[in-house]
């Protein structure tokens, strides 16, 4: 009799992505009404450097710094990485190179993009200017790349008010992260038991810990985890937090109950919804199993089994 084969090793594509909102000081909101208004600004230091992006602290006295100045949209590549497979919301949909730009009047550089036919067409030393966006709206993409150049060098930066009709005073920015996820073999196994209604975790060789989820490996000791160990169904409440606010794309009423939930048999806890019992009548200790909805891939929250509540001494190690 031979032994089934392991389950195939989970690959799946994942995305994470969120919107940032951040309000701006008096320094970050003329550098991008500035852009808005095809006008480059930066900070002078208090030892006369010109800095572009701008900061609002000098980065050697950590003093507040306010001092405006104009720079010209024009300047000089002073290091570039070739870009030949652009991501989706890069600046660019063609292959580009990324630069760092000192702009005329400007001692430090700005990161963006270049537009260039090939990687043989950019340089260290190269003179770029700005192609503006044909929209601008106050952000660094009112930039639209950075172009090749051959006119006459720009001046020195200028003194700035910083002031603009309708200021922009605050910013959204869509973070967003694309990668291929991998389980590993030992979560792998821990999926696939899942959907067979069991949960199995994997017990340390040394330390003889239950981990569930399983984690490949024993986190205290070191070694590898290949003992599986089937636990549960039913476990005990270690701790617990009460959920007021309703989440996004959520369909669960609030306030209800989450909690770490110490499975028949397990060496840690694990996290899941309280249902069935009124949220302010679950209590460590309570005695809980698994309820599955058809088709279901994971429980979809545990219910009282009825039983008396756990001893503490039962589970204070598992807190």
């Amino acid at each position: 009799m031979t032994a089934p084969s392991p389950p195939e090793v989970l690959r799946a594509p994942l995305v994470v992505e969120f919107p940032f909102t951040r309000s701006l000081g008096p320094v970050q909101s003329a550098f991008l009404t500035g852009l808005r208004e095809g006008t480059v600004l930066g900070v002078k230091t208090s030892d006369g450097k010109v800095m572009v992006p701008p900061v609002e602290y000098d980065p050697v006295t950590a003093e507040e710094i306010r001092e405006l100045v104009e720079v010209a949209a024009t300047g000089t590549v002073t290091t570039w990485a070739w870009n030949d497979r652009p991501r989706p919301q890069q600046p660019l949909d063609t292959p580009f190179a990324w630069v760092l730009v000192k702009l005329d009047g400007a001692d430090t550089a700005l990161l963006h993009a270049l537009d260039a036919p090939g990687p043989d067409a950019v340089r260290t030393g190269m003179r770029v200017r700005v192609r503006w966006a044909a929209e601008r709206t106050g952000a660094i993409t009112d930039i639209a790349c950075f172009e090749p150049y051959d006119g006459p060098a720009g001046g020195e930066a200028v003194p700035h008010s910083g002031r603009f009709a309708d200021a922009v005073t605050g910013i959204v920015a869509e973070a967003r992260l694309d990668y291929v996820y991998s389980p590993g073999r030992a979560q792998t196994a821990y999926i696939a038991a899942l959907s067979e209604r069991r949960t199995v975790g994997e017990r340390c060789p040394s330390c003889h810990k239950v981990y569930v989820p399983p984690r490949g490996a024993c986190p205290t000791c070191g070694v590898a985890t290949t003992d599986r160990v089937e636990v549960g169904p039913a476990g005990t409440v270690t701790t617990y937090c009460i959920v007021n606010i309703k989440a996004r794309n959520l369909d669960i009423e609030v306030p209800y109950v989450y909690a770490h939930i110490a499975l028949d048999g397990a060496g840690l806890a694990l996290h899941g919804r309280i249902g069935g019992i009124p949220y302010d009548q679950v209590r460590m200790g309570l005695r809980v199993e698994p309820v599955w909805t058809e088709g279901g891939r994971y429980p979809d929250h545990y219910r009282p089994t009825g039983e008396p509540d756990a001893d503490y001494d039962a589970y204070k190690e598992l807190i």
